[in-house]
């Protein structure tokens, strides 16, 4: 075959997957291609010092470019793959060339979703370096912003911008930001961080309609019938998983994700796929868990690496990420499909513990701010399935 190892994507699971096949004895031609024309980045930064202005995308690598030297691993910018041939191991991209591989693994992320409102397709989202750099330059020359969106892209962008002297205000379908996903305790400390990052947020909202331009102003209309007219809005309404190159090809999906095993193994006996695209088996969990953050996209990664040279692997760590928003971290580890209760614990230093359970009482999740110690027995919980602490139920 003329390459040994394909990778689709050069976001942490792509890269990662290169890595790992290296590490775990994989040789030939390692290939990781991007449409994106910049070198391999990382993301969390977009919605933060990047935006900010404190960093740039040199400070922002995946790697340093020694790395993919001393590893043998050729990145390729510009190259936007179209069409998969499993059954004859073949990559096209649209430019029409082929690429043969032996072992291939999709690593396509995904895409920001526009906003679901009239006139929502010419709101500004942010996913890529060049959203943020765009994004960074329009913040310089605003006096006001609205962020559509109370999950954590979202309240990180907009303690960005309100670190940049922008008036921003977040709006969201919850009384306080993400009460539905995180309990209320959680979402009034989320709401309390942006308060004190200079961010107002304005729950219980959605916008129904959004007029106006870039560089002309934006007019955003509310359900209320209220119209909030600002310099700037952005839509930070979630992802869709870039998984129509898999499903095209014939792949078996799982609610648009590629439907993976626990080694990262596709349908397909030399295609793997990791990441934001992928909907994968955790063996600790003993089902499906799909997941959209960093930690869990280099965890795959490194999993479907490791698997295409060969080596016995399996994915079985609690998802788990943090977020930073203005001058606070906050960290969540969790299966993420539901709780029964989020049992909240008050810290004399001003830190919060949420311990989430299950109807046995069995952690299934935990949710620190100024709390790392909880944060890592939290993670242990929940993968033994053990009870939530009882000093948590007190």
């Amino acid at each position: 075959m003329d390459t040994a190892l394909l990778v689709i994507g050069s976001g942490p699971a792509g890269v990662a997957a290169a890595e790992s096949y290296r590490d775990h004895g994989g040789r030939g031609r390692v290939v990781v291609v991007t449409p994106e024309d910049h070198q391999p980045y990382w993301r969390p930064p977009l919605s933060k010092d990047f935006l900010r202005g404190e960093s740039d995308l040199p400070d922002i690598a995946l790697r340093p470019d020694t790395f993919y030297e001393h590893n043998d691993v050729e990145v390729h910018t510009g190259v936007d793959i179209t069409r998969l041939r499993p059954g004859d191991r073949e990559a096209e991209s649209r430019t029409g060339d082929v690429i043969r591989y032996e072992n291939a693994v999709i690593a396509t992320g995904a895409a920001p979703m526009p906003l679901p409102a009239d006139g929502g397709e010419a709101v500004p989202t942010l996913r890529s370096v060049a959203d943020s750099d765009a994004l960074r330059r329009w913040a310089g020359q605003v006096s006001s912003a609205l962020v559509v969106g109370g999950g954590f892209i979202g309240c990180e962008a907009a303690a960005s911008l309100a670190a940049r002297g922008v008036t921003t205000t977040v709006v969201g379908p919850d009384e306080v930001p993400q009460h539905r996903r995180l309990g209320p305790d959680a979402g009034a400390r989320l709401a309390s961080i942006l308060d004190d990052a200079g961010v107002r947020y304005s729950g219980g909202a959605h916008v129904d309609a959004v007029r106006g331009r870039v560089g002309e102003g934006f007019a955003a209309q509310l359900d209320s019938g209220v119209t909030v007219d600002v310099d700037l809005v952005l839509a930070a309404t979630g992802i869709s998983p870039r998984s129509r190159l898999a499903d095209v090809a014939g792949l078996s999906m799982r609610s648009g994700r590629i439907a993976v095993d626990a080694s990262m193994r596709t349908s397909a006996t030399h295609l793997f796929a990791a990441g934001d695209v992928a909907a994968a088996m955790n063996a600790t969990a003993g089902r499906v868990v799909p997941t959209e953050h960093w930690q869990d996209a280099e965890d795959q990664g490194r999993i479907a690496g490791a698997a295409a040279a060969g080596t016995a692997a399996r994915w079985d760590a609690v998802p788990g990420f943090w977020t930073q928003i203005g001058d606070e971290t906050v960290k969540y580890s969790a299966w993420g499909d539901g709780f029964t209760s989020a049992i909240p614990v008050f810290h004399d230093d001003g830190g919060l513990t949420v311990w989430y359970a299950d109807d046995a009482g069995r952690a299934v999740g935990v949710l620190t701010h100024r709390c790392d110690d909880d944060y890592d027995r939290g993670g242990d919980l929940v993968a033994q399935g053990a009870p939530i602490p009882v000093a948590a139920t007190a």
